[in-house]
């Protein structure tokens, strides 16, 4: 199923400490920015939840799994200060992401674009399928993957964003993500993904949970400056998305 809601829709399941949180929206799954604070809102919620002993981010249906910022928002930015509050909708999920005391397990099932890919970088651990390929289209639009950039340098390297976001109109396949350290396996179809996520899920739901949390500190260490990091960057793609260049390659997009 999937969601005809304006502003998405976010569902949380738990079960047997297993939290899966799946987001959605008519867009391809792309975020506007009240979506993004429900889900930054949710998973500082899971993070203190005892219950919760891991967490899966999925999204909807069975085509891309995340298209995005919502262009449409982008659009209506008006002034700087606007652009920094939406770009910080990215920041502010990215963080909570770095921060939460759970470990986060990626499903990617399909096409993902620019801030998809940086909250596939955010997860601590990524299952994908064959169709979960990969795209920076960022500067093609007159931005850049500024605020995702520092998440997907630390997952992937400084030359993999840099082949990425330079070839800002080619696709990279699920198993060059994988090469490139984004994805942890990669899989024929989506029922045998399912199959081995739940099964790792539910082991890492039967490990010591303060083992868990000590080891998720472990992996984002030399992180801790994310929070301002992240605010600079947004404020970077704020004053861009403001350019007539940005808007008119908008507007193309849309028609």
């Amino acid at each position: 199923m999937t969601t005809n809601r304006e502003n998405g829709s976010l569902y949380t399941k738990v079960v047997n400490g297993i939290a899966t949180l799946e987001f959605g929206h008519p867009a391809s799954n792309s975020f506007p920015g009240v979506l993004l604070e429900r889900l930054t809102k949710e998973l500082n919620k899971l993070s203190e939840d005892a219950a919760v002993k891991v967490i899966i981010l999925r999204s909807e249906g069975e085509k891309a799994f995340c298209a995005g910022a919502s262009f449409d928002e982008l659009l209506a930015v008006e002034n700087m200060q606007q652009g920094k509050i939406f770009f910080s909708g990215f920041a502010n999920v990215i963080n909570a992401m770095r921060s939460c005391k759970k470990l986060i397990v990626g499903r990617i099932h399909g096409k993902t674009v620019g801030g998809g890919v940086g909250l596939a970088a955010a997860c601590d651990y990524c299952f994908a399928s064959e169709q979960a390929a990969i795209k920076l289209s960022e500067l093609s639009i007159g931005i850049g993957p500024f605020v995702i950039a520092p998440a997907i340098e630390r997952k992937m390297g400084v030359a993999a964003l840099a082949e990425m976001t330079l070839a800002a109109q080619d696709w990279k396949n699920a198993y060059w993500a994988q090469e490139k350290g984004l994805y942890a396996r990669v899989f024929d179809s989506t029922s045998e993904m399912d199959k081995e996520l739940e099964f790792f899920a539910e082991k890492l739901a039967s490990y010591n949970p303060a083992a868990l949390y000590e080891m998720k500190k472990v992996l984002w260490e030399g992180t801790e400056n994310w929070n301002s990091l992240l605010e600079e960057r947004a404020a970077i793609s704020g004053e861009l998305v403001l350019s007539d260049f940005t808007k008119n390659a908008l507007s193309k997009f849309r028609k």
